[in-house]
């Protein structure tokens, strides 16, 4: 009898759980396709180590092991095709140790193949999965090798991932004349709402690329995602974009923090074991500062005070004292303003230490190019209302939000 009850509960505990959704990526849908898309051509691939199957088995081995794929190159963005190298580190040409493949960087001085690196490729495959964030540089690399295909004549084509923040979350405003950089290459918001391959295809026919040019390009779309989703939503495993992007959820933090990091006078769990989870200093009480972090009642987030030496980066060996975020309802916080808020608080807490004060030179460029212009440094070094911070920071979000709602959804 017991064996029954026991067996009738746990029957009922499982078939209570909710459904998990089985989202198919761009790879998974062309395999099933039978690589269709692919056949007869010379394919070069640029991916990284995101791009895999919900198998985790590398995009590099299902092309490389189809009989009818033909794959002859690969091409790496920042960290490299299977993750070996640390953020920032130029990478030169190698073989692949599994395929045997030569493997070309598409980061540091080459961040464009040229004619030699694409000679014995016919169609370029992108499988990257990306952060919605336009500072991070996997999307920069997909416009270079969009404008490649161009000059060289070769086809294009998107296999399409999930956006982990979702298709509706859009927050920053658009790129100024003079701030176009590598981590600020397209006329956009800092959070864009796109996936990579309805990004592609807005780039392409909004002639955003250098020189207006338009590619041959294709995208295979994803099964069963829809705009509301979050990556934690899509029931797909969550492979570490980076080093400091180890799970579904650091997308979030890492827009509501990584502009104040990259002043490199805070430090934001970069060094610690919560990348980009908090904002703390030296000379912050912690208590004093989570209560007025607190104060502006945030929606969806809820801040406590934290202390830490961080292992390395901003601060290392320091006692760094501040705040660590605390989301309480992804959907509807906003982010880029957190960092932006802290800089305030700690302004009004403890009006002797300016954060601008101690960057450097080039961390306050950096800073800017980043934000794609220098209206934030300017606001953020007098005194600032939290309407005008949220109106500088939605400068020409509903007009984008009109553009790509009308035409570029695939989803």
């Amino acid at each position: 009898m017991r064996s029954l009850i026991f067996l009738l509960f746990a029957a009922s505990i499982l078939f209570s759980q909710p459904d998990v959704v089985k989202v198919k990526t761009g790879i998974e849908v062309l395999r099933e396709n039978n690589f269709n898309l692919l056949e007869g051509k010379r394919i070069g691939l640029v991916t990284n180590p995101t791009g895999v199957d919900r198998n985790l088995k590398s995009t590099i081995d299902i092309l490389f092991e189809a009989d009818n794929v033909n794959l002859t190159a690969l091409y790496g963005p920042e960290h490299g095709v299977r993750g070996s190298h640390e953020a920032g580190e130029y990478i030169k040409f190698y073989t692949d140790a599994a395929t045997g493949l030569p493997v070309y960087s598409l980061y540091g001085k080459t961040r464009e193949p040229d004619s030699a690196m694409l000679a014995n490729v016919d169609a370029l495959v992108y499988d990257i999965q990306d952060i919605g964030c336009r500072s991070y540089t996997y999307i920069s690399t997909m416009g270079k090798i969009m404008e490649a295909a161009v000059k060289f004549g070769k086809e294009i084509i998107v296999l399409d991932r999930p956006n982990p923040l979702g298709g509706k979350r859009i927050e920053g405003s658009l790129v100024e004349d003079g701030y176009f950089s590598f981590v600020s290459q397209f006329k956009i918001p800092y959070v864009y709402g796109l996936t990579s391959g309805e990004l592609a295809i807005m780039l392409n026919n909004e002639k955003m690329l250098k020189n207006g040019v338009r590619c041959n390009l294709k995208v295979v779309r994803m099964e069963g995602w829809t705009r509301d989703m979050t990556f934690m939503d899509t029931g797909l495993p969550w492979v570490p974009t980076s080093p400091h992007v180890p799970h579904a959820t650091t997308p979030f933090y890492y827009v509501a923090t990584g502009i104040l990091g990259e002043l490199q006078v805070c430090n934001i769990g970069v060094g610690y074991t919560f990348p980009f989870e908090t904002m703390t200093a030296s000379w912050i009480d912690a208590a004093r500062l989570a209560e007025k972090m607190n104060s502006y009642e945030l929606e969806g987030v809820i801040f406590r005070p934290v202390t830490y030496k961080p292992y390395y980066s901003t601060g290392k060996g320091e006692y760094m004292k501040g705040v660590q975020i605390h989301f309480t309802d992804y959907n509807n916080a906003e982010l880029m303003p957190i960092q932006f808020l802290f800089v305030k608080a700690s302004a009004t807490l403890f009006p002797e230490k300016n954060i601008f004060d101690f960057a450097t030179e080039a961390r306050i460029k950096m800073f800017n190019k980043v934000i794609g212009s220098n209206k934030a440094e300017e606001l953020l070094s007098g005194k600032f209302t939290i309407n005008k911070l949220k109106k500088l920071l939605n400068e020409g979000v509903d007009e984008f939000r009109n553009l790509t709602s009308s035409k570029y959804f695939l989803y």
